[in-house]
């Protein structure tokens, strides 16, 4: 079943200043993006082809046999191009290259959404947004004591579960 915000905008109208919708479902293989860099072509047996200093479009999340939901940035949230290609450009055999690629100046879709992953459907898209928005309405304070009561959380199931392992493999 599509998800009503992979090619449109949101049925609330939230689009970005240039008519694209704010949020957007995307392949993780067919989502491309331009790194530079030295990269390094093998062939099938994994023989060393070539080797070249150049910008190349590759995928941009992992795993990239899933979906996975985007948000808008807009340009100004990456600095000025003068900032974005003074941090942003490498030097590799003499060659300057835009490790992240050149700079975005009609905003980027970044990926919004990390957790286990669930099945796409209408529904998961809409709660995954609209949780996001809250979020983002939420006073920056309360956010950072909710990320870090999660990280704390996180931390004790696994101190829990190493200490099952632990007394299962000693004691057991």
């Amino acid at each position: 079943m599509p998800c009503p915000y992979k090619e449109n905008p949101p049925p609330n109208g939230s689009a970005n200043r240039y008519g694209g919708p704010n949020f957007r479902v995307v392949w993780g293989g067919s989502r491309l993006s331009w790194i530079g860099g030295r990269w390094t072509d093998r062939d099938a047996h994994g023989a060393l082809l070539r080797e070249r200093v150049e910008m190349r479009l590759a995928p941009k999340y992992a795993p990239e046999n899933r979906w996975h939901i985007e948000r808008w940035t807009p340009p100004e949230s990456y600095g000025s191009p003068e900032l974005w290609y003074a941090t942003t450009v490498e030097i590799e055999n003499g060659v300057r290259l835009p490790a992240l690629g050149p700079y975005p100046s009609r905003g980027e879709y970044e990926h919004c959404f990390s957790g286990e992953f669930i099945p796409l459907s209408p529904a998961a898209c809409d709660w995954i947004v609209r949780a996001i928005e809250w979020s983002r309405r939420q006073p920056r304070g309360m956010r950072r004591e909710a990320l870090d009561a999660r990280e704390t959380r996180r931390a004790r199931e696994f101190d829990r579960a190493a200490d099952e392992i632990l007394n299962d493999t000693c004691c057991g």
